[in-house]
């Protein structure tokens, strides 16, 4: 299935003749901000881009006036043009526009123009020149600038967090939405992105990452649009069933990766192990078996204490307890490691993997808390049990690579 699945493309197009870069546009219902927002791009490309632009504004299925003013817009302004589609999903519109468009670079970005408009360049300049084969704004960069209140700021930072553990994702910020992709590139990889919403992006991005593409980031400076109709908890949910369907396509091999990489990456894969690491079987099951028992005493020691004590004090708390004890028992059972020799490195890098689960687990929390005033106990006690298991695959690779030793 493509992202185009379902959808009738209508197309008004004022074409620029070799344009270098098209610039897409994904609204919905956005009759007032789109006028401002396609003035204010062309401005900009017209003054600090150096080469032939266009500006596609994709229409998926709006009920108000925002086709007449892209309509509008595009008699008004050169290299404006227009494609409506009769179903939603920001990500049908962005597959169906980069589809059709004859430019050699493609990007995106968000109708609010959230993201500083300087960042443009740095952003396709390396798809341009060949360096790379897409590019991201980053808004979580040491060196972006962002404004944006903590619930979004927690949301973002735990899902990007969230897709380095279950997806092994290497890319800093899937959601910001500013992004760039060689046209070549693209119409290798949208016919293998089923998504048609607000996952697309990630899809694109694990996709492309694991056929062993070049993917660069871009620091902005980030500014939240206030009036945001992006439905955070649907979004949520989209979201985490987008990563359970990619996580089992990636698992199971449905996905021409092989031959992804022949025909797009940039060099050959490294010639695979020749075998299982060595006791890594027997490691896991040990762990598994350490893992259960400590996420059972972390679940009592949290339901103790949280009457007492409140849910992040008592999560505290109780990871604390149960993360000394894992990591003694882990040292022992897993990694067969006796005596004091290294014990307090070893145990440094258990309260690393500590910090980090708390980090997962406490976000969990605040995001919880910040959708639902008073979650039911069942549904707390099954995010924390959710953002466990992530932290349980992070603790895993953290102590295995400061214990593991090899026997001659």
């Amino acid at each position: 299935m493509t992202a185009l699945s379902g959808a009738r493309a209508v197309q008004t197009r004022s074409t620029t003749a070799g344009a270098v870069l098209d610039v897409v546009i994904p609204v919905y219902n956005e009759e007032t901000d789109l006028g401002p927002c396609v003035r204010r791009l062309h401005a900009h490309l017209s003054e600090h881009f150096p080469y032939p632009f266009q500006i596609t504004v994709a229409d998926n299925a709006s009920v108000d006036g925002t086709l007449a003013v892209a309509q509008a817009l595009a008699a008004e302004l050169p290299g404006v043009g227009v494609r409506h589609l009769d179903a939603k999903g920001r990500g049908r519109a962005l597959s169906a526009a980069w589809s059709a468009s004859s430019a050699p670079v493609l990007a995106y970005m968000d109708v609010d123009l959230s993201t500083d408009l300087a960042a443009l360049l740095p952003l396709v300049a390396p798809l341009i020149s060949g360096h790379s084969d897409l590019a991201i704004g980053t808004r979580l960069a040491r060196t972006s600038r962002v404004v944006r209140g903590a619930k979004r700021e927690v949301i973002s930072r735990a899902y990007n967090l969230l897709l380095r553990g279950a997806l092994a994702a290497r890319f800093s910020d899937a959601q910001c939405g500013f992004k760039a992709i060689r046209a070549d590139v693209a119409a290798g990889l949208l016919p293998h992105v089923r998504d048609t919403g607000w996952f697309f992006d990630t899809e694109l991005l694990v996709l492309a990452q694991r056929a062993g593409l070049r993917i660069h980031e871009v620091p902005v400076d980030w500014v939240d649009d206030p009036d945001s109709r992006v439905d955070i908890v649907a979004t949520a949910l989209a979201d985490l069933r987008g990563m359970g369907r990619l996580g089992r396509a990636l698992v199971t091999g449905a996905l021409p990766l092989a031959e992804l990489r022949a025909q797009l990456g940039r060099a050959p894969l490294a010639a695979p192990p020749a075998q299982v690491p060595v006791g890594l079987p027997r490691q896991l099951t040990r762990f598994a078996a350490v893992g259960v028992a400590s996420t059972l005493a972390y679940l009592l020691l949290f339901v103790a204490t949280r009457g007492a004590l409140g849910a992040q004090p008592a999560n505290l708390l109780a990871l604390l307890v149960t993360a000394v004890a894992n990591t003694a028992a882990n040292r022992r059972l897993t990694f067969g490691i006796t005596g004091s020799r290294h014990a307090g490195r070893h145990h440094a890098q258990g309260l690393l993997a500590f910090a980090l689960g708390l980090a997962l687990t406490s976000g969990a929390l605040a995001v919880l808390h910040a959708l639902v005033a008073v979650p039911a106990r069942p549904v707390e006690l099954a995010v924390l049990v959710a953002a466990n298991l992530a932290a349980t695959v992070l603790r895993f690779v953290l102590l295995r690579l400061g214990m593991h030793h090899r026997r001659g």
